[in-house]
């Protein structure tokens, strides 16, 4: 893990978001990793991928995107956190019920996959820590979905500590297939 920078994203840095969203859409794992298609995200305008990154952008309050940066400047992985609260829109899944953050678009690299490298947990570990360290709203869980054929991701996401909350939506598009929620919750202080 020591060659890789977990850091934020800067609004201006929306070509390198694309191109990493683009290859973990042509991953073989994309279909039930990702609500999105590589048909679909590839045809978006410049303008798209510019607001999207400046959402999540270094200094954002809505969400955070964060990067595993190699030395070379390339990007090997990715996660984003986005803040949701009582009172916003549902994008996906259940209504907030109390402040909370939603993690989503998480993407490593094959060559940096494995937990001899940590790339993953420590991509994890940068954005349930934004999650925590948010003065206002004051989250109380950090939430995320998982396909439910993705054992993979799954197995990770519990060693990290989530766990499943027994909540379901149904994949968009699909008949009995669901995509399964699983959270963490704020430590007691």
């Amino acid at each position: 893990m020591n060659d890789y920078l977990i850091r934020t994203v800067r609004a201006d840095e929306w070509r390198q978001a694309r191109a990493i969203r683009l290859d973990a859409l042509r991953d073989p794992a994309a279909p039930i990793a990702f609500l999105d298609t590589y048909e679909a995200a590839v045809d978006r305008p410049d303008e798209g991928w510019q607001e999207w990154s400046g959402r999540v952008a270094e200094g954002s309050t809505s969400g955070r995107q964060f990067v595993a940066e190699a030395p070379d400047g390339s990007w090997a992985g990715t996660i984003t956190v986005l803040v949701e609260r009582p009172s916003d829109e549902v994008r996906f899944g259940e209504p907030a019920k109390a402040d909370q953050t939603h993690i989503v678009g998480v993407y490593v690299r094959p060559e940096a996959r494995g937990a001899d490298k940590g790339v993953t947990e420590a991509l994890f570990r940068a954005g349930v820590e934004w999650s925590w360290s948010l003065p206002e709203p004051v989250i109380q869980r950090v939430r995320l979905y998982v396909h439910q054929d993705n054992e993979r991701a799954a197995a990770f996401y519990r060693r990290f500590g989530f766990v499943a909350t027994g909540e379901r939506v149904a994949m968009p598009g699909t008949d009995g297939v669901w995509e399964l929620e699983h959270e963490i919750r704020r430590p007691a202080a």
